[in-house]
């Protein structure tokens, strides 16, 4: 049992590397096959709009519920490392390449969400501490292939693809050989094609999931544009001299440890007030931002990045626990699955909004839109948010 959770996280950072190859290596891409530096912005919503599509699929088919997770994160695993492999075929389009972006997206949903399930299905209590742990290997993930590119130097992108898909393979590989089903999983058995829906009937799972909502409206457009900020900066300050792929990932991946952090945090004053205080303070960081990117300080401009970074993504693990502890049981990981599902359609609005503005404004006013999100999240949170009613004492007479 004690192994359990490190084998699931170290599958989900392995697997989750997939998510980002693509923007680590977007460059390489654009200038081989000569295309406009906003072709990132399709990139990542190509990967977006697959693991949306994914996870529909596997919500309507209740596939997490009715299949063997494990067996269904090994298959999801294998499938889009070959499905990332795709992008290095000699003579393929841009059309190819946001294809094979799309099915790797489709087969994270059978990885990131199930992982989650797994978890929940071993880790009833102190499951905040649990998800903490997973999502922090989420991001981690993430950030990874900007890491590769940091140190791959002068090598040909191919390799960040080759290394991503390994670790994918690995982690598939490890966590259907060593996490067997949990304890707490409770099967369906029929398909059930409104299952998915039946969360939304509990005014607590509304609530967690519209405070998701809000958070993915930020996250991802702030991860895609990260490294475009700093080459933004780069241009406008040439003294700054950042190393974009290398700051990259250390602006990201500082939220692994605010994940771990909160999780732990949530077991002591809750995971509600935890995800509640971080979602204000990435919209307080949204709203300060132009300050931030006009300043003439890069080191004060990295220890805001750093900071955004970890707040950006510290209620990401809480939305999750909390969404999971207010699903029906038999129904858990398919209500996990569709809740990612439509957070992620989010995204693609967000990072799409955010790049088309990008050509029609400052760039350093970029991000007061991502604000929205945080703004909305907390009022779905706190509106939909309804206390038990108090038990009433019967006294025999």
């Amino acid at each position: 049992m004690q192994r359990i959770l490190p084998v699931i996280v170290l599958a989900q950072f392995f697997c989750t590397s997939l998510w980002f190859a693509g923007n680590a290596i977007a460059p390489d891409i654009a200038a081989q096959f000569h295309l406009p530096p906003g072709f990132v912005a399709y990139l990542t919503s190509a990967v977006q709009l697959g693991f949306i599509t994914g996870t529909l699929t596997f919500a309507v088919l209740t596939i997490a519920d009715r299949f063997s997770p494990s067996r269904v994160f090994f298959v999801s695993a294998l499938v889009a490392a070959v499905c990332n492999l795709g992008i290095n075929l000699g003579g393929i389009g841009t059309g190819g390449l946001l294809a094979f972006r799309f099915l790797t997206g489709f087969f994270l949903a059978g990885i990131y969400p199930v992982g989650m399930k797994i978890a929940s299905d071993y880790y009833q209590a102190g499951l905040g501490k649990s998800l903490g742990y997973l999502v922090g290997a989420l991001v981690l993930g993430t950030a990874f292939p900007h890491l590769l590119k940091g140190l791959a130097g002068q090598l040909p992108w191919h390799y960040v693809t080759l290394a991503t898909s390994a670790l994918a393979v690995l982690g598939g590989v490890a966590l259907v050989l060593l996490v067997p089903d949990g304890p707490f999983r409770k099967v369906g058995q029929h398909l059930q094609l409104t299952a998915f829906l039946d969360g939304f009937r509990r005014p607590r799972f509304r609530a967690a999931a519209f405070g998701y909502f809000g958070h993915m409206w930020e996250l991802y457009t702030f991860w895609a544009f990260v490294p475009i900020l700093l080459a933004t900066y780069n241009r406008a300050h040439p003294t700054a001299g950042f190393p974009v792929p290398m700051l990259s990932f250390f602006i990201i991946a500082a939220g692994s440890l605010a994940c771990i952090g909160s999780g732990l945090l949530s077991q002591v004053v809750g995971a509600r007030p935890v995800a509640t205080t971080a979602l204000a303070l990435s919209g307080v960081c949204c709203l300060v931002s132009p300050l931030m990117l006009r300043g003439s300080s890069p080191t004060l401009l990295v220890v805001f990045l750093v900071f955004w970074g970890m707040v950006v993504v510290a209620d990401s693990p809480l939305f999750s626990t909390l969404v999971a502890q207010n699903a029906p049981e038999a129904s858990r990981g398919t209500s996990l699955t569709i809740v990612n599902c439509l957070g992620f359609a989010l995204t693609i609005a967000s990072i799409q909004f955010t790049s088309w503005l990008s050509q029609h404004i400052d760039p350093t006013y970029l991000f007061l839109t991502l604000a929205v999100g945080p703004a909305l999240g907390l009022v779905g949170l706190l509106r939909n948010w309804e206390e038990p009613a108090t038990p009433v004492m019967l006294v025999e007479r």
